[in-house]
């Protein structure tokens, strides 16, 4: 994403992502013998869920990363469990235990150590990082709308699912892009940013959103979401390689955090002590 924009409009980058992860899902369909939905109140839900958890994170995502690294947008990224949690506990679709919200709040605290927020933003750094966030709190509504209408399905395969969210979403952000007037496609993009948009869209969009129906619908929403805990790790570690991203002692640091904080949310710690059993007189 962060080598795309540089050359195309965030719209452009959105809808090329999902246009891409759409024909890879559809071409798993027909592979795997499956058919895509045909209950109208499915498509619906597909209309709603693909608002926030595609058309306006990835759309976002796009344009704060013209004004901050991939590090920091994947940061922000991991806010997504916290955010997640808020509207999960709005529809009842999980509980919120207190495991799960003192590692979700000890996530927080992980991801304000590596953002480093003890340092002051201002310009175009404040700008995208507020756009980041508001992707995260998108993928929160979008999150939790999902765990509660769609994965929780039995009659229809995650790859048919995946792949009816991803073309209605292609749809929609199409639809925007035409009518602000930004062109779908830019022929005159060099070839690294078509390379970054196929690899976007191929495994970063249409792969990931077949694992993410395939997952939720046996992990749960919440632990779902606590993955995005690894992005600063692997974004550090790839943006530093890989674009030349500088890289502060901060971020290794909140990176152990999260770690830790992902244990405690999925149970790999407990709180207190177990009480002992007490024998019947």
């Amino acid at each position: 994403m962060k080598v795309a924009v540089t050359s195309l409009e965030p719209l452009q980058v959105s809808f090329g992502r999902m246009a891409i992860g759409a024909a890879v899902l559809l071409l798993a369909t027909l592979l795997s013998g499956k058919a895509l939905p045909r209950d109208p109140s499915l498509w619906a839900h597909f209309q709603v869920v693909s608002i926030f958890a595609t058309s306006v994170p990835f759309t976002l995502f796009a344009y704060g990363e013209q004004y901050v690294s991939s590090v920091v947008a994947a940061i922000w990224n991991a806010t997504t469990p916290l955010c997640t949690l808020v509207f999960t506990m709005t529809l009842r679709a999980e509980k919120a235990t207190p495991g799960r919200l003192a590692g979700l709040g000890l996530g927080f605290a992980g991801v304000m150590v590596v953002l480093g927020v003890w340092q002051p933003m201002a310009g175009g750094q404040l700008e995208g990082s507020l756009a980041c966030f508001g992707a995260a709190l998108s993928y929160g509504v979008g999150g939790a709308y999902l765990g509660r209408f769609l994965t929780g399905r039995r009659t229809e395969a995650p790859v048919a699912l995946a792949a009816g969210q991803l073309l209605s979403g292609t749809v929609q952000i199409g639809a925007v892009t035409v009518l602000v007037g930004v062109p779908l496609v830019d022929t005159g993009a060099p070839a690294a940013a078509w390379w970054s948009l196929l690899a976007l869209g191929g495994l970063g969009t249409g792969l990931a959103y077949l694992l993410l129906y395939w997952v939720q619908a046996r992990a749960g929403v919440t632990t779902t979401s606590t993955v995005t805990y690894l992005l600063p790790v692997v974004a550090a570690l790839s943006g530093v390689a890989v674009l030349g991203e500088s890289l502060s002692w901060n971020q290794p640091v909140g990176a152990l955090v999260i770690l830790a904080a992902i244990a405690l949310t999925q149970g790999g710690f407990r709180l207190g002590r177990r009480r002992q059993a007490v024998p019947a007189a």
